[in-house]
């Protein structure tokens, strides 16, 4: 049997959705600035801001109430 903390796994994946975020933030404006992935449409690299910004700061908390320990 494994003896892993749960909360260490949640902890990890928060941070992990967090970091994919920021990734998603950057992969956006650098789409947008035509510095990657030049013959994409600016509007996608709006929606990869769209979407790394919700990942970093909408969806934690979400999670952090959901794996929150029983009082």
């Amino acid at each position: 049997m494994s003896d892993r903390d749960p909360a260490a796994a949640r902890f990890a994946a928060i941070q992990v959705t967090r970091l994919m975020g920021a990734a998603c933030v950057i992969a956006g404006m650098l789409v947008v600035a035509r510095r990657l992935l030049p013959e994409l449409p600016e509007w996608a690299g709006y929606v990869l801001i769209a979407i790394g910004l919700v990942d970093t700061f909408v969806i934690p908390p979400i999670l952090i109430r959901k794996w929150r320990s029983p009082k």
